[in-house]
């Protein structure tokens, strides 16, 4: 099963309702078989030859799993290994370490080694710019995969469109700002996300019994969390004016009875805990990333409230799984599961398979592959894609090869439009917490009981 059958069910979720099924454990009964820049420089050997790439480049032609040879192909990139970010930019450090891992065991890069080397930007945007400068200009990497955060990938890829590199990334959502004829993002969410994500949050809780009928926005003043809550006024080209999620809400009938801002970095919650209590929404709508959902649930708790219903827009797994009762009913949106139909997409038991053992192996709170693994992931093969597409490394070659064929990956079928900013279609999914575990929710499916979630055809 590919991508385009869940695009359908997404599309469909305004007139269906939503379905729970219970998720697998974080024990691996998931799957059907189942320098201050601090650098970590990975150059054991490895490709998978199945791993986002739609073209005849890799065919089996009996040299897949062949030794690589010859000099490294070099991949740089900056992550929040340190600061406020780090614990989700953990995710995307072990699936860049297990992917390149995955390219040396099976031939490589165009039958070449591949080195991977990724530099701490310690949370903070301008470090991440000086970083792939550094990149590009000293170490004179070939390739650049984008790094974590919206803030730091949009600094990132003003660096990169300097010197006309490809740039993969995996989890901005500042979509109107990306103009860059080279960069193409797996945080596959549509252009006019801040349109489109929102509504289909509030068009899944009104197939509710209970359906709210009031809401409290609380947001983090980052960039990509104002642009999803308050939208743009203006638009461009094929993005269109308005929407954010407080508009939204309100086009759709739904009262807006508080609107709730705070700095990034921000982890004592009490005050706005108070008025949010105070407001007492139906609806909790967090404009958050990170940890910043858990901790307000953990405010939230002292004040010995519960939000009748509530939604976070980028939350760490780990933190918000061990959040305890506060995040029952919690709800998401997920762009890749440990279930079907995801682990049929391209990749997807490899994911689940090697990022469940790293991410133990690592310590991680919570070790089953979700969003932004699958993010992750998918940058990673499109990237591979475009190389060996093109069977090049010349970067408008690369691009190129990326705008012109669809891209198999863990999400589905990529088919990035140059009219819309490289951006494809919405989010597809939305996952909710229920008794300690993530639940998916999949608008047009009876799935089967047990551990597996399986989507209709």
């Amino acid at each position: 099963m590919n991508g385009r059958p869940v695009r359908r069910w997404a599309a469909m979720a305004v007139a269906l309702s939503m379905v729970l099924a219970a998720c697998a454990d974080d024990d691996g009964e998931v799957a059907d078989d189942a320098d201050d820049g601090t650098e970590d420089t990975d150059d054991t050997d490895d490709t998978d030859d199945t791993d986002g790439d739609d073209s005849d480049a890799d065919d089996d032609d009996g040299d897949a799993s062949a030794e690589p040879e010859g000099d490294p192909i070099t991949i740089g990139g900056s992550l929040a290994l340190t600061g406020i970010f780090a614990s989700t930019a953990e995710i995307h450090d072990i699936v860049a370490d297990e992917y390149v891992e995955m390219l040396n065991e099976n031939g490589g890069l165009l039958g070449r080694p591949v080195e991977w080397t990724v530099l701490d930007d310690e949370s903070e945007a301008d470090q991440s710019a000086a970083l792939y400068e550094r990149l590009i200009t000293q170490d004179e990497v070939d390739l650049v995969m984008g790094p974590y955060g919206t803030g730091s990938i949009t600094a990132a890829m003003q660096v990169a469109e300097r010197y006309g590199y490809v740039f993969p990334h995996h989890t901005a959502s500042l979509t109107y700002a990306y103009t860059y004829e080279k960069h193409f993002p797996t945080w596959f969410v549509g252009l006019n996300t801040h349109q489109t994500t929102p509504r289909k949050v509030f068009e899944a809780y009104q197939t509710l019994d209970d359906a709210p009928e009031t809401v409290t926005f609380v947001t983090n003043r980052f960039p990509g969390t104002d642009f999803l809550v308050y939208g743009v006024d203006e638009g461009e080209g094929a993005l269109e004016a308005g929407g954010g999620a407080a508009r939204v809400a309100e086009d759709m009938g739904l009262e807006v009875v508080e609107t709730l801002d705070f700095d990034t970095g921000t982890t004592d919650f009490s005050g706005i805990a108070g008025r949010v209590a105070e407001a007492d929404a139906d609806l909790l709508y967090v404009g958050g990333l990170g940890v910043d959902g858990p901790n307000l649930l953990a405010a939230l708790e002292q004040q010995d409230y519960q939000p009748r219903h509530q939604f976070h827009q980028w939350p760490s797994p780990g933190p918000m799984l061990a959040a305890g009762d506060v995040a029952d009913g919690a709800t998401s949106v997920t762009i890749f599961e440990p279930f079907e139909p995801y682990l049929s997409n391209e990749g997807g038991q490899e994911l689940y398979e090697r990022y469940t053992s790293a991410a133990e192996e690592a310590g991680l709170d919570y070790t089953n592959p979700e969003t932004q693994a699958g993010a992750s992931w998918a940058a990673w093969q499109v990237l591979t894609a475009g190389v060996e597409g093109c069977e090049c490394l010349d970067h408008d070659e690369i691009a190129d090869w990326l705008l012109n064929n669809p891209i198999e990956t863990v999400q589905g079928t990529f088919e990035y439009r140059e009219d819309e900013q490289n951006y494809g279609d919405d989010i597809q999914t939305i996952k909710q917490i229920q008794d300690g575990e993530w639940y998916v929710v999949w608008p047009d499916d009876q799935a089967s009981e047990g551990r597996e979630m399986r989507g209709s055809s």
